[in-house]
């Protein structure tokens, strides 16, 4: 598409969406809160999951006051339903939250009355509001030519080439407005919301790449790519044979260090030994000599008195 002018771009994609989705046309009997709100719903999700998530919220809670003062975890499993529910819910509590401490009521009606101008300076200064829920609310209460792009939407037409990256850094698609003309404003942007919410929930999808390449042949290399990642299998017989290799080097530089130090220990230890035995044989010696003879002549000098023979040769004559 770098041939075509952007104009050419974005009818190109209302053609092919066309193709595979069909357009659902928004509620248009809400008051401007209320709008704003489901905005807040809508926003990266599907129409459907939006619409459940906002009767939800109606259901669950007694009025607007009530979920404002209720936390984000609350809203987030009121919500459940949506891809993003704790987002969600902080877009919501805050829209609400700002609005309150704003006007201390929850409607914004007046908008309506003003120009088109001035409401969206209001709108944006609401805390919580996002470039998509502003001009859905343009789009769908304000009567002016805004078409609603979220994030996903965002990514979505970069990789077909309708955006240059630093645009949706920006969060702006120019040439979007001039391109669409506003009675073809909500079913494009139906469209191509559709598109994005298919992409939010699966960037790997096929059937979505399949879209984006009849729109962009030439998309392919920009399309989002799983990284692979090796069978767990594999990876564990890997480990094992790295851990047994780690073993063998430990073992053999073992081996080695003990090697080396082998010779000076037999040194050390034959030279202790011979020193500690030396003595000992000595010691040994020298204490059998000197008790060899005092036996000898305890023999003796028992064996002389016991003798019957020297003790008559003592006795006198009669």
């Amino acid at each position: 598409m770098a041939n075509m002018s952007r104009t050419a771009i974005f009818s190109k994609i209302h053609k092919v969406l066309k193709k595979h989705y069909k357009p659902v046309r928004p509620n248009l009997d809400r008051p401007v809160l209320e709008q704003l709100l489901f905005a807040c719903c809508l926003e990266n999700a599907h129409y459907q999951q939006a619409e459940e998530a906002f009767e939800s919220l109606s259901a669950t809670f007694f009025d607007w006051n009530e979920v404002r003062v209720s936390t984000l975890s609350e809203l987030a499993e009121a919500m459940q339903v949506l891809p993003e529910p704790a987002e969600a819910a902080n877009r919501l509590k805050r829209v609400l939250q700002s609005t309150f401490e704003s006007i201390y009521a929850f409607e914004l009606e007046d908008l309506r009355k003003e120009n088109l101008g001035p409401a969206v300076a209001r709108l944006k200064k609401i805390d919580g509001t996002t470039p998509f829920s502003v001009n859905y609310v343009v789009q769908t209460c304000l009567g002016g030519h805004a078409i609603p792009i979220d994030q996903a939407a965002f990514e979505a037409l970069q990789i077909v080439g309708a955006l240059s990256e630093s645009e949706v850094k920006a969060g702006h698609a120019p040439g979007l407005e001039r391109a669409i003309p506003k009675t073809k404003g909500l079913e494009f942007a139906s469209l191509l919301h559709q598109l994005a919410a298919d992409f939010a929930a699966n960037r790997y999808s096929s059937a979505v790449h399949k879209i984006l390449l009849e729109i962009e042949p030439e998309a392919k290399e920009r399309l989002p790519r799983r990284t692979r990642k090796r069978p767990a299998k594999a990876a564990a017989k890997e480990e094992a044979e790295a851990a047994s290799k780690a073993k063998t080097a430990k073992a053999k530089a073992a081996t080695k260090k003990g090697a080396a130090k082998k010779p000076a220990a037999k040194k050390t230890a034959s030279t202790a030994s011979a020193s500690k035995r030396a003595p000992t044989k000595k010691k040994t010696t020298a204490k059998k000599a000197k008790a060899t003879p005092k036996k000898k002549t305890k023999a003796k000098t028992a064996t002389k008195k016991k003798t019957h023979t020297s003790r008559l040769s003592k006795r006198k004559p009669r």
